[in-house]
């Protein structure tokens, strides 16, 4: 097969374990899998809940120190209703973006039962991750946390203890979306809060002692900030990535498109599961992704990169060196 530097190979060495045919085993079918996704990464499992402590302590000082001692009842009424809505629809996104599958390939699917399966049409070759012995679809990377290779990967984040990938991109844009909302609704009441406290009575505004409620205030304001500005960011850059068509590992890269791009509303439309509606701001409406056939799980290339069926099978059986491309 002849390589040229157009798709990046080079030549590596990998230990035994990760290339022979025997140890691609077919991966399970379906009905044997379960629903639950879930990584275990102690530095994602300690950020996703440092995560959940984080809104849990705002709406604690959000409930009792600024809204439940307020004399206006229809003002504590309004904005209590109004930041814990945000915050369960910002966790409820969170829980779906930790547990939904990004887009795993299925693991060991490196036979050579399943590339005839393929039945590869001229100009077309597969790539072969050595990592996790899976065939590669086009625009898949492999994240060495999940340890796995991800369809349209734009990042492994630590907060959420998963990767942003085709499947769970909406929920992680509606994550940072509720995040910066209810930090800006924190913002605006601290700062109302303080106000109040001005001009009122210090031991009146608060059910505790005013040193504890200014702690505790600018505790809050300070993480208010911090997290509004940080999911407002991430927020603008997934939305832009979406319009574009472009994962950040694709734009890192400076990587050209060699896929039709799918960009602007039509790209927003195929991200959140359909035509504009409520439903994009529902963390708990599915996005009814088709998983990819078999036969999209190879790229095109020029004839001269065409594996035949010897080939196929050299690619197989080699066993401590194969020519992969360079993640």
């Amino acid at each position: 097969m002849m390589i040229t530097p157009l798709h990046r190979f080079r030549d590596i060495e990998r230990k035994p374990e990760y290339l022979q045919p025997e140890k691609c085993v077919p991966p399970p079918s379906r009905a044997s899998l379960g629903t639950m996704w879930f990584i275990r990464d102690g530095c994602g499992i300690a950020c996703a809940v440092v995560t959940w402590m984080l809104v849990f302590y705002a709406d604690f000082v959000v409930l009792l120190v600024m809204l439940v001692p307020s004399r206006d009842y229809v003002y504590s009424v309004i904005n209590g209703t109004l930041f814990n809505t945000l915050a369960f629809l910002a966790l409820a996104s969170h829980f779906r973006a930790m547990l939904t599958d990004p887009g795993a390939v299925p693991k060991g699917n490196a036979t050579k039962e399943f590339i005839e399966s393929l039945q590869l049409k001229p100009g077309q070759v597969v790539y072969k991750c050595p990592k996790c012995c899976s065939i590669k679809p086009d625009r898949a990377h492999h994240c060495s946390v999940c340890k796995r290779c991800i369809r349209k990967m734009d990042h492994h984040c630590p907060w959420v203890n998963n990767c942003v990938g085709e499947n769970n991109q909406k929920y992680f844009v509606l994550f940072t979306m509720y995040i910066a909302l209810i930090s800006l609704h924190a913002l605006i009441m601290v700062g109302f809060h303080f106000l109040y406290c001005f001009e009122e009575d210090w031991t009146k505004c608060s059910s505790f002692s005013p040193p504890t409620t200014v702690i505790l205030l600018i505790l809050l304001c300070f993480e208010a900030l911090l997290f509004l500005i940080f999911t407002s960011v991430m927020f603008g850059t997934q939305v832009h990535s979406i319009c574009t068509d472009e994962t950040g590992i694709e734009r890192l890269k400076n990587q050209k498109p060699t896929w039709e791009k799918t960009s602007g509303w039509e790209g927003m439309k195929l991200a959140f599961g359909g035509a504009f509606s409520l439903a994009w701001f529902n963390p708990f409406s599915n996005l009814n992704c088709e998983s990819p056939g078999p036969a999209e799980a190879v790229a095109a290339a020029p004839a001269s990169a065409i594996m035949t069926q010897e080939e196929i099978e050299q690619f197989l059986a080699r066993d401590v060196a194969v020519q992969v491309l360079h993640e």
